[in-house]
């Protein structure tokens, strides 16, 4: 139904704006052939000379050419259009209310994430129904299931991107939405698929994690991320310069480096997101080592499709339309033999 809504505005919107051209065109050699007809009589009755004539036709075409140009450029204006009205929505969105009733301290945080009996949907549209689970701080809790489960909702209501319609998020007991949304989220590091790195050396890279850190704190994290050694290949090591767009180095490199400024922000709680998807299945080994280092004694959350990197997490949640309809170990889930081993044994059989 989608596809087809888009199919038919686009068939309108090309063909309105392929009509305009030949449209105006048509105009054109509509008016020329009316004013030859009219001057000719003009001229045959001795009101205006010839050349008046043809001095009148070659006005109409030099005001014919910009109109084209103008019809030419009709898609061009509906885009603009369409992103100026963006904008504006974006500018008349309320800013986000940062008081919160419960001052965080970061270092006080154990990590303990529980969901309790969590209700969400965008607009009117109910997506989660009665979501109840607890991550036990340092444990592993992983997300899979089909595209469009609300695997990414679920940590998007966790970092309060929006705020639940029934029931509770909780942080070592305390309501979410009792706490500043900016301390908040200084509790969590996230690894996601699409990596980013701003223009400027790779130790910058890695120190924006931790602004107070030391030299030799970066050092040991990019050791810890298994990137250590690379960075010493390049020509002028952790002062090797990263361009605008990150393309003077490989996707697997990009993410072991967003990887050591997550070791290096040090924080308690840690989403990883698709993180090795985009990688072939050497550098997934070793982004795979880096992320069990990065997640030794903090709760972790990990979405993951590939479910080889996933077998050794403490909870695994099989999420379907919003809903999570299996939890449990692996070896737990593999037993019930149900939603999660149908999905597992079609990737390793």
């Amino acid at each position: 139904e989608v596809n087809e809504r888009m199919c038919a505005a686009s068939f309108k919107a090309q063909f309105v704006s392929s009509l305009i051209s030949p449209l105006v065109s048509l105009c054109t050699y509509l008016t020329i052939g009316a004013v030859a007809v009219l001057g000719c009589f003009f001229v045959i009755d001795g009101t205006i000379r010839v050349g008046s004539l043809q001095a009148f036709i070659r006005y109409i075409w030099q005001i014919n050419d910009p109109l084209s140009q103008i019809s030419q450029l009709s898609s061009q204006v509906q885009s603009a259009f369409a992103a100026m009205g963006r904008i504006f929505n974006l500018m008349d969105e309320e800013e986000e209310v940062q008081n919160g009733k419960v001052e965080i301290r970061p270092d006080k945080v154990r990590g303990e994430v529980t969901f309790d009996h969590v209700v969400f949907g965008y607009d009117d549209e109910t997506l989660m129904r009665d979501v109840n689970f607890q991550a036990k701080p340092g444990k592993m809790v992983a997300i899979v299931g089909p595209t469009g489960a609300g695997k990414t909702t679920l940590m998007n209501l966790l970092l309060r991107f929006y705020d639940v319609k029934g029931g509770a998020i909780k942080i070592d007991g305390i309501d979410i939405r009792d706490m500043n949304r900016e301390e908040l989220r200084q509790l969590f590091s996230l690894v996601l698929q699409d990596t980013w790195l701003f223009k400027g050396s790779i130790y910058d890279n890695i120190h924006y994690g931790r602004l107070t850190a030391r030299k030799d704190e970066v050092i040991s994290a990019a050791k810890m991320a298994n990137v250590h050694h690379f960075i010493k290949t390049l020509t002028g090591g952790y002062n090797f310069e990263i361009n605008e767009e990150s393309s003077n180095i490989s996707q697997g490199e990009k993410q072991l480096l967003t990887i050591a400024r997550t070791i290096l922000a040090d924080n308690r709680i840690l989403i990883l997101d698709e993180a090795t998807s985009s990688v072939d299945t050497r550098t997934e080994q070793r982004i795979q080592t880096a992320m069990d280092r990065l997640m030794q004694g903090r709760t972790s959350f990990v979405i993951a499709h590939r479910l080889s990197t996933i077998r050794d997490a403490d909870t695994i949640l099989f999420m379907d339309h919003g809903n999570i309809i299996e939890q449990g170990s692996h070896e737990e889930l593999l037993k019930k033999n149900g939603a999660y081993a149908a999905l597992y044994y079609s990737q390793f059989e």
